[in-house]
């Protein structure tokens, strides 16, 4: 995890392009002066976090050169089996954009409807046969 803390780490270089473009554009241009170097400042966090969160974990099988696949076999993670939440958050993030061409109004009514798909996408496993 080391390597993609050095990765971001690396975007500290967005800092001093963001100020050059300043100067280049005699700070006629805001969006690009503040815009460039935002992205440096959330490159820092992601990389501090990995950073830090390397020296929890210790090395990973892939950050050694000796590591073998067979090392990382197990279980990943919990996954929601045949799930239609995700498809009803994407039906209305389509609702909400469509809002924005069509007419303001619409974009409350996908709006709503994302919330509802957010909420159900949470809490799904949490009833029936996963209930806790």
């Amino acid at each position: 995890m080391r390597t993609e803390a050095k990765i971001f780490l690396a975007g500290i270089i967005f800092i001093p392009v963001g100020i050059v473009y300043g100067f280049m554009t005699k700070w006629t241009e805001w969006v690009g002066f503040l815009a460039i170097p935002l992205v440096g400042v959330m490159t820092m966090m992601v990389g501090v976090y990995l950073y830090k969160h390397s020296r929890v974990i210790g090395e990973r099988p892939e950050d050694r050169n000796d590591g073998e696949i067979a090392e990382k076999s197990g279980v990943f993670g919990t996954f929601t089996p045949w799930s239609w939440w995700p498809l009803v958050l994407g039906a209305a993030a389509a609702i909400s954009f469509l809002g924005l061409a069509v007419g303001f109004w619409v974009l409350y009514i996908g709006a709503g409807l994302a919330l509802v798909a957010i909420i159900g996408w949470v809490f799904e496993l949490s009833r029936g046969d996963w209930a806790h």
